[in-house]
């Protein structure tokens, strides 16, 4: 089969799959919670197995994350989470290896150039905090780190470690939904809503550190 007809095929499935899930369905947590959970024993396998291909389809990582502290809890919620983060991230770091800058229109940010400067020098810092505080989305810094070649091990441990903040935060917000008790679901909204704030208060000290301004 011509490379051009397996590259279309590939394409086209994944459209299928972008159309149906962001047209045909409204996805929310509940729903991916009730997908999970109807596996039984294969529950956690699928939600790894979906995550890992939300870089692709572009499936929303927030409500991912919801969906599993929804199903199992804050633990094993926050372990499941970190799991499957982890390989939507791989995923994206290695179709960038794999296709280059054709999956990422770096022209259209500014400051981008900057970024793939500064990451090639200091992958693992650059990584880490920008996990720790999302300057950019999820995806985005997935294919960022594979344009700039940070070297596999440096990205996956700084994803995990700046993962643990939000992976927590999130899991924790699902577990008190799921919970049905409204003091839980306050204290998990307080966490929440202060670990969005700590993000908002750092946003522009730590894009102006990291050099992402576009002055």
């Amino acid at each position: 089969m011509p490379r051009w007809l397996k590259l279309s095929l590939m394409l086209a499935v994944f459209g299928s799959i972008f159309y149906i899930t962001h047209f045909h369905y409204d996805l929310r947590p509940s729903d991916i919670r009730d997908v999970v959970l109807s596996f039984g024993w294969w529950g956690p396998v699928v939600f790894f197995l979906i995550y890992a291909v939300g870089p692709i389809i572009f499936l929303p990582t927030s409500v991912l994350s919801l969906g599993a502290g929804l199903a199992f809890g804050v633990w094993p919620g926050v372990l499941y989470i970190l799991f499957g983060a982890t390989a939507a991230a791989v995923t994206g770091y290695v179709m960038a290896r794999l296709f280059g800058r054709s999956v990422l229109k770096v022209e259209s940010y500014p400051w981008s150039e900057k970024l793939f400067t500064q990451m090639e020098q200091r992958g693992f810092l650059y990584v880490f905090v920008l996990r720790l505080i999302p300057l950019v989305s999820f995806d985005l810094l997935s294919y960022a780190g594979g344009i700039a070649k940070v070297r596999f091990r440096s990205f996956i441990l700084a994803t995990v470690l700046g993962m643990i903040p939000g992976t927590l935060a999130y899991s924790f917000l699902g577990a008190s939904l799921a919970s049905g008790s409204i003091t839980l679901v306050v204290i998990a909204a307080l966490v929440f809503v202060t670990l969005i704030g700590v993000t908002y208060y750092f946003r522009e000290p730590v894009k102006r550190w990291l050099g992402l301004t576009s002055e």
